[in-house]
């Protein structure tokens, strides 16, 4: 039992991430039915990077008649939105998630005694 004048002990700091997962043979692997969506989806994000790059290249930013019939005209704005902005969010995401993979996870603070208590 401790007193009240002893110090609290120190727990060793720990990842805030969760622990692995019980090691086996399929660990990590993707379930087979997940592979057709996983397929779809990423030539779908394919498609719509590019068409979204192209996009910023292909329209004629000085003649509002070239675009106004567009998805989201009649203004640049509405246009660029609709066929740019999902792009903007592939990329987003697909970077936060590749960041959230490499960068080391930080260690939660170490706490050496009670609020209040030397």
């Amino acid at each position: 039992m401790r007193t009240p004048t002893q110090p609290v002990p120190v727990q060793p700091a720990t990842s805030a991430r969760r622990p692995p997962a019980s090691p086996g043979p399929d660990r990590g692997r993707r379930p087979a039915w997940q592979w057709p969506l996983f397929a779809v989806g990423a030539v779908l994000a394919v498609y719509l990077v590019g068409r979204g790059i192209s996009e910023l290249f292909i329209i004629r930013y000085g003649d509002p008649a070239s675009y106004a019939g567009d998805w989201g005209g009649p203004s640049l704005a509405g246009v660029l939105a609709v066929h740019s902005g999902p792009a903007l969010v592939i990329i987003a995401v697909t970077a936060w998630k590749l960041l959230r993979r490499t960068l080391p996870w930080p260690a939660p603070p170490r706490v050496q005694s009670y609020p209040g208590r030397r």
